[in-house]
């Protein structure tokens, strides 16, 4: 047997043991090692983890992870759900497209889907079900709806794949997701309303004249003045990045230091000591998604070593000379990924592979790493690992088994977005474009 493959199959095998993914990728690698290499190159281990996160652009990651957290508890959520519900009125699928909307803004201060999942859930869940939707379709809606935070700026997922893939700029990609985020939960409000109709739901039968917390729908004005900390928070993200205020990374700075106002002085529903908690509560996170990365160093590199990457894109080049054909195919690879690993683990261990077949027919590395993330989008809600959907249907105390109608129906829904930004790259690539960042 090969190095290569034996290194394969040990980390497939380590996986279905239900060995987690971090320590399956540095295990599997370190097999290839010794299959492949001399047993002394496993003194490189300890070299090969620490220059897998020794990179200044990761320095983000638990920064906008803390900031999820933060805005979470600083009743960020809540504030934006009864703007949104002042603005829309109580109407057929009023609330689902409200859960939606929030998800997206949220998305915009977080970066991470069962962040925003969580908050939305806790918050919505209990006055959709008393408008009369059911638990598993407004947990599954919540959950496909948090999904955009992936694509939505700023975005961990993309900060990893700016330091996977060389050479590409960050600030380009964060703009390139703004419009198929956008257009990914656009797409999911067609079957919502059309559902919510059908059925039903938030009916004429339904009082709809208070908010998410019993009270009274405030005014518009009223509500827009309670929501403007948060809905200032995109701007001010986006806005310091596209005037070159900040970077990134020092974006990720300010956005945990205004969230953190936010909590502690505008809302006041946080208090130094929560503050605290959460800084434990981010380290903890950060650890699992920096040992992963760090681990996955040992596993790309015997990939390297051993030749495994390059033969794989080069079986996967000989496949089909067709470039669109082989788009949906990697398409669907990447989708059933998405439904077993979290968004992290699928760029580690497929980009390798990816980018030699992305650059060998020419594929604009930003787009593609849209394309990427959507695919990964969708995955966070579909069956059977469905981390967005876990957190939602916890909070909705429902099994996820009943969830898997309705999720079909978004994943259908989403995969059409998915399709239209592959058709039409300029969806993604005409914002970097005219704001002038490298599109690779």
């Amino acid at each position: 047997m090969s190095p290569d493959l034996w290194m394969i199959l040990a980390f497939a095998g380590l996986l279905i043991a239900g060995v987690p993914v971090a320590f399956s990728l540095g295990l599997a690698g370190a097999a290839g090692i010794l299959a492949g290499l001399s047993p002394t190159m496993l003194a490189t281990l300890g070299t090969n983890t620490y220059n897998s996160i020794a990179k200044y652009p990761l320095i983000a990651i638990p920064l906008f992870i803390l900031t999820g957290l933060i805005f979470e508890r600083a009743g960020v959520a809540a504030r934006l759900v009864r703007f949104a519900q002042a603005l829309i009125g109580p109407r057929h699928g009023g609330l689902a497209l409200v859960a939606v909307l929030v998800c997206m803004i949220m998305g915009g201060m977080s970066g991470s889907g069962p962040a925003d999942a969580a908050a939305v859930a806790m918050v919505m869940l209990p006055s959709m079900t008393k408008a009369g939707y059911p638990r598993p379709f407004s947990a599954t809606l919540i959950a496909a709806s948090a999904s955009t935070a992936i694509l939505i700026p700023p975005s961990v997922a993309l900060i990893l794949y700016s330091i996977v893939v060389p050479g590409v700029d960050l600030r380009a990609l964060f703009a390139a997701g703004l419009f198929p985020g956008i257009l990914a939960g656009l797409a999911l409000l067609g079957p919502a309303l059309f559902v919510s109709r059908r059925y039903d739901w938030e009916g004429s039968g339904w009082e709809g004249s208070t908010s998410v917390d019993g009270a009274e729908l405030p005014r518009v004005g009223e509500s827009f003045r309670q929501a403007l900390p948060a809905l200032f928070a995109p701007v001010l993200i986006l806005g310091g990045l596209r005037s070159g205020l900040f970077t990134p990374t020092e974006a990720a700075v300010v956005a945990v230091a205004y969230g953190a106002l936010v909590g502690l002085f505008l809302t006041r529903e946080m208090s130094w000591r929560d503050l605290w908690g959460l800084l434990g509560e981010a380290a903890v996170i950060s650890g699992v998604v920096m040992l992963i990365i760090a681990l996955a160093g040992i596993f790309a590199w015997a990939g390297t070593m051993l030749g495994t990457f390059r033969h794989l894109a080069e079986w996967i080049i000989g496949l089909s000379d067709s470039g669109p054909l082989l788009l949906v195919l990697i398409m669907l690879a990447v989708l059933v990924a998405g439904m077993l690993l979290d968004a992290i683990s699928i760029y580690l261990i497929m980009m390798p592979i990816l980018i030699p077949v992305m650059q060998h027919f020419g594929w604009n590395p930003v787009w593609f790493g849209i394309l990427l993330a959507m695919n990964i989008a969708i995955g966070q809600f579909t069956p059977p690992v469905a981390v967005n959907l876990m957190v939602t249907t916890e909070v909705a105390k429902v099994p996820l088994e009943q969830t898997l109608g309705w999720a079909l129906l978004f994943v259908a829904a989403m995969a059409s977005a998915l399709l239209l930004v592959a058709v039409f790259p300029e969806i993604a690539l005409w914002l970097p474009r005219v704001l002038g960042y490298n599109l690779g």
